[in-house]
């Protein structure tokens, strides 16, 4: 990963701005298409715009990665810059986290700085060494003296990023309690074209077939009992509320597997997407109404301006509406904390869970309508990044998809089980149950803050350097 990094600057190493920004998109252009190819399961405008759209906001950037380098010690500005461009990219011109550096790492024995400084401080380090390889090959390249010295600057960083292996950031060594949890993964039919409202009750068919299989199971003594069931996003795309036939099929499925189920159900008036908690004999009782709502997805950005120049936005005729605040499930000794598909790439927002309380996490997720053709790729993502919060906050989590992949995920990051895609599967494992808070979660966004902080004014500090000598050579300067 830090390989891109490194590249990225040799190439902006010495170039005027507009070619900086040439480089730039070139590079975003190289990156976003192939990391977002799954989004051709939508449509293939819809993959062509959002990755151009990033590149685009990519090579804007890179134009001050390519002032950064022009300053002593350029190494360090340019793991900042990463860490604010990730971070603007995060928020806008809408949220959309995709492609972080940290985000890379997960199973690299890099992962362990997330649990110190959380995402950013990782992405921070992967990019520093990425700088510092740049540099050294930059030594290299213009015969400079020392290089015996860079070399061993360059080997010095990359060890203190590969250390994270090291520290001491899991609670494994200490008493804890475990519990038995199941995630359910009912699958989606494939035909594309099977009208809504079948399709809608033939994925809740699959899921409470599912777990009528597990209580049979469980009841055979093949499988021990779950004390927590996770359904994934979707699981019912019709509010159980409304429709008496989806309330019975749910609640035959929870009273077969006699525990708490959390099902993931789109809920009427007004539309919100959630996670809904069902006790046996009781019915829903608590929901978590998702907050950070997927855009073109489940709303529409600039649907006014949109509206007149495509009739596209009729694909998503109704804006959701956004929940506010984490919602914490407590069942026995388990507190759930749970995050909706989107989220996952959130830091924050999984964050909040785990200072309200949560022990443990559950990510609920619908894959179908990224993987129709094949791809892998939002599924496989998705996980990783959920492996990164595993670590960043000391919890196992469990992530359940309608179609895979699905996986239960431990403290350390370690997949613990894990599914195929497109197959019903149930996958089950004893998971430990955390308190303790993360020096990531204890310092919460001060580390992203700070890098970009300093980042702003080190971009300042290159822009008045690049204006002073511009007026004494008297001429046009970079740009």
């Amino acid at each position: 990963a830090a390989l891109g990094p490194a590249l990225l600057v040799i190439a902006l190493y010495r170039q005027r701005l507009r070619g900086s920004f040439v480089i730039g998109l070139v590079f975003g252009l190289a990156f976003f298409v192939p990391l977002l190819s799954w989004l051709v399961n939508v449509a293939w405008y819809a993959w062509a715009a959002l990755a151009i759209a990033e590149a685009v906001i990519f090579g804007l950037l890179a134009v001050g990665q390519r002032l950064l380098l022009g300053l002593p010690g350029w190494p360090l500005a340019v793991g900042g810059w990463w860490v604010a461009a990730e971070a603007m990219r995060s928020r806008w011109p809408y949220a959309f986290p995709w492609g972080r550096l940290a985000m890379s790492q997960a199973g690299a024995p890099t992962a362990g700085w997330a649990a110190v400084g959380g995402p950013p401080l990782l992405s921070f380090l992967v990019a520093v060494t990425g700088a510092m390889l740049a540099w050294l090959v930059l030594y290299a390249m213009n015969g400079r003296r020392r290089l015996a010295l860079a070399a061993l600057a360059t080997a010095a960083t990359a060890g203190v990023a590969l250390a994270g292996a090291l520290l001491p950031v899991d609670g494994a060594g200490f008493a804890q309690r475990t519990v038995p949890v199941a995630a359910v993964q009912g699958d989606v039919p494939h035909a594309r074209s099977l009208p809504d409202l079948l399709r809608a009750s033939t994925v809740t068919d699959n899921h409470a077939a599912a777990t009528r299989a597990l209580a049979a199971e469980v009841a055979s003594g093949a499988r021990p009992a779950p004390d927590m069931v996770i359904w994934p996003e979707n699981s019912t795309d019709l509010d159980p509320g409304e429709y008496p036939a989806i309330y019975a099929t749910i609640s035959r499925a929870v009273a077969a597997i006699n525990r708490p189920v959390l099902v993931g159900a789109l809920l009427e008036n007004p539309l919100r997407n959630t996670g809904q908690l069902w006790l046996p004999r009781r019915g829903p009782v608590a929901i978590y109404v998702k907050r950070q709502l997927v855009p073109f997805g489940e709303y529409i950005p600039f649907r006014s301006l949109l509206a007149r120049i495509t009739p596209l936005v009729n694909l998503q005729p109704v804006n959701f509406t956004p929940g506010h605040r984490a919602v914490v499930f407590r069942q026995g000794a388990i507190r759930l904390g749970d995050v909706i598909c989107y989220e996952v790439g959130f830091d924050g927002l999984v964050r909040s869970e785990v200072t309200a309380g949560a022990n443990l996490l559950a990510v609920q997720s619908n894959d179908a309508t990224f993987e129709v053709d094949g791809q892998s790729g939002e599924s496989t993502q998705q996980v990783a990044m959920a492996r990164i919060d595993a670590i960043t906050s000391d919890r196992a989590i469990v992530y359940a998809s309608t179609t895979g992949e699905s996986a239960i995920i431990a403290p350390d990051g370690a997949v613990l089980a894990r599914t195929g895609l497109w197959q019903r599967a149930v996958l089950d494992a004893r998971v430990p149950l955390r308190s303790g808070l993360t020096l990531a979660d204890r310092l919460a966004g001060w580390p992203e803050g700070v890098l970009t902080a300093l980042t702003i004014l080190a971009l300042a500090w290159a822009i008045a350097r690049a204006v002073a000598g511009t007026r004494r050579r008297g001429t046009p300067g970079t740009t």
